[in-house]
This record gives structure tokens, C-alpha cells and sequence, in this order.
């Protein structure tokens, strides 16, 4: 696998989950800066993705429209952000988010924690 690379998406297996935690095999964005995954953390922090958003958590997820290894619109699930051990990430990048995109799913972290 090539080095992880901040705002890229890659499928990784986030089984097995405890209640209503998201799981399965599922694209996730990488949110670690770029600094600290280039000395190869043990663990990084990612966004999940998802082809459905519910109603009541739309202020939070974020619309990706579908491109490269993306396939379908795609919505983060900024409410399940979590850190992830790298063994947990499969295969080469599938899809990049903007620079814009990405400031925009820190946003919406950043509502969820308070800030």
C-alpha cells in the first residue's frame, strides 16, 4: 500500500462495532494531518462515508458527488469520525477531496464538538 495521504478516501473494514457504531467494509477519509501520517502513525483519524444521510444529522454530513473509485454520492458521517488502526485501511486511494471539501467536513467536527 502507498503511504496514507490526508483527504484521500480508501475502504477500510471498521468491523466489528459496538451499538449503533457504523461498520462493514466502507470508504472512509483520512483527516490526520499530513505531517503526522507521513511518520507512519499506528493509528489515524478518519470520517466515515456513506450513500445515505438521515435527516436529522444533515447539518453534520457532508454531499460528495460521485468520482474516481467513489461511485455514488456519498455523504460524511462526521458524527462517527474515529480513530482507526492503519491495518484497518485496504488497498490504494479510491477517490481526493478538495482542500475546500475537507475545511468544510473540519467544520462540521468542529459544530459536533462545540466549537
Amino acid at each position: 500500500m502507498e503511504g496514507l495521504s490526508r483527504a484521500s478516501v480508501y475502504l477500510a473494514r471498521l468491523d466489528p462495532v459496538k451499538g449503533a457504531e457504523v461498520g462493514k467494509l466502507r470508504p472512509v477519509v483520512i483527516l490526520t494531518d499530513q505531517e503526522i501520517l507521513d511518520v507512519e502513525p499506528p493509528v489515524v483519524f478518519v470520517c466515515p462515508l456513506s450513500s445515505q444521510s438521515m435527516q436529522q444529522f444533515e447539518a453534520l454530513h457532508l454531499e460528495l458527488a460521485p468520482r474516481d473509485g467513489l461511485r455514488v454520492t456519498s455523504y460524511t458521517l462526521v458524527e462517527h469520525c474515529r480513530s482507526v488502526c492503519r491495518k484497518r485501511i485496504l488497498g490504494e486511494r479510491i477517490a481526493q477531496l478538495s482542500s475546500d471539501e475537507v475545511e468544510a467536513v473540519i467544520h462540521r467536527l468542529l459544530r459536533l464538538i462545540g466549537k
